[in-house]
């Protein structure tokens, strides 16, 4: 399970970084917020993956 899990966690979190950067572009963020929205959304999605993982892992 975890041998699956941890690329695909990797992946995502590649992936909604791009998402981030694209929307920080879009938005025009100045460049002293854009660390902090970041910083936001990865401790967000860790603590989704981390969840999500436990979940699966225990049921």
């Amino acid at each position: 399970m975890t041998i699956y899990f941890i690329p695909l966690a990797v992946v995502i979190l590649f992936s909604i970084n791009q998402l981030t950067n694209t929307l920080c572009v879009q938005r025009e963020i100045p460049e002293e917020k854009q660390p902090s929205v970041f910083r936001t959304i990865n401790v967000l999605i860790t603590i989704l993956l981390i969840s999500s993982y436990f979940e699966v892992l225990f049921t």
